[in-house]
C-alpha cells in the first residue's frame, strides 16, 4: 500500500482498532467482533499471544479488512510482522531504522511521536502518517488544533485514551483518523465474551465518524 493509498483509506474510514490479546483464539474472536461492525483497519499489537500467526489467520479469515501490526520496536520484528502478512506498521516511538526498512518495502509506517521535533523527524524521515501518543495526556484535540498551525501539512493519528466521546473532537480538530482499544475492548465485555457488546460500541463509534464526514 503506497502512502497516498494508506492516507486516503485512514481519511475514509477515519478509525482504527488495536487488538492486544493474550491468546491466540481470543485475538481472532477480537478482531471479528470490530470487523463484524465495519472496522477495517485492524492493528495487531506485537506483544499479542503469537502476533505473527494472528496477523496471518487474520488476513485470510477477514479478507476484507487491512491487517497491520503495532507495537513494533526493532527492525527484526517489522521483518517478521511484514513476512506474517501485515499491511500496515505502527511503532510507539520514532526510530528512523525502522521507518527507512518499511519505506524500502512499500509498508506504510507510523511512528509515534509526541513533540513538534519529533513529529518533524519522523514525517522527514518518511513516516506515511505520525501517531500522537498519548493524545489524552497531552490534551486531547488542544493538542492537536494546536499542532495544525505550523504542521498542519503531516498527517496525524492520535491514540491513548481515544474514547467514543472524544473521536469526533479529534477528527474535527485535524487528525486524520484515530487509533482505539480500550474503548472498542472494554474488560467487562472481553471477560464475558460478549461480542455482540463490543460489535455494537464499534458500530456506533463507526456511525459518529461517519455522521461528521457527511455533515
Amino acid at each position: 500500500m503506497t502512502q497516498n493509498l494508506w492516507l486516503k483509506t485512514v481519511r475514509h474510514h477515519r478509525a482504527i482498532g488495536v487488538v492486544r490479546a493474550p491468546e491466540l483464539t481470543l485475538g481472532v474472536r477480537m478482531a471479528e467482533a470490530i470487523a463484524q461492525a465495519g472496522m477495517t483497519l485492524i492493528e495487531i499489537a506485537w506483544n499479542s499471544y503469537q502476533s505473527a500467526t494472528l496477523v496471518t489467520q487474520l488476513r485470510e479469515i477477514l479478507p476484507n479488512c487491512q491487517i497491520g501490526v503495532g507495537t513494533i520496536l526493532t527492525v527484526d520484528q517489522l521483518h517478521f510482522a511484514i513476512a506474517a502478512g501485515a499491511q500496515f506498521c505502527f511503532c510507539p516511538h520514532v526510530n528512523l531504522n525502522i521507518i527507512q526498512a518499511a519505506v524500502a518495502q512499500d509498508i506504510p509506517i507510523i511512528p509515534g511521536a509526541l513533540s513538534p521535533t519529533e513529529i518533524v523527524t519522523a514525517w522527514q524521515a518518511g513516516a506515511s502518517s505520525v501517531k500522537i501518543f498519548p493524545v489524552e495526556m497531552m490534551g486531547g484535540s488542544q493538542y492537536i488544533q494546536s499542532l495544525q498551525g505550523p504542521l498542519g501539512h503531516i498527517p496525524v493519528i492520535p491514540t491513548g485514551g481515544v474514547t467514543l466521546e472524544n473521536a469526533v473532537a479529534l477528527i474535527q480538530a485535524g487528525a486524520v483518523g484515530v487509533g482505539l482499544s480500550s474503548y472498542l475492548f472494554p474488560k467487562e465485555a472481553l471477560q464475558a465474551e460478549d461480542w455482540p457488546a463490543i460489535t455494537r460500541r464499534t458500530e456506533q463509534l463507526l456511525q459518529q465518524l461517519q455522521d461528521l464526514c457527511c455533515d
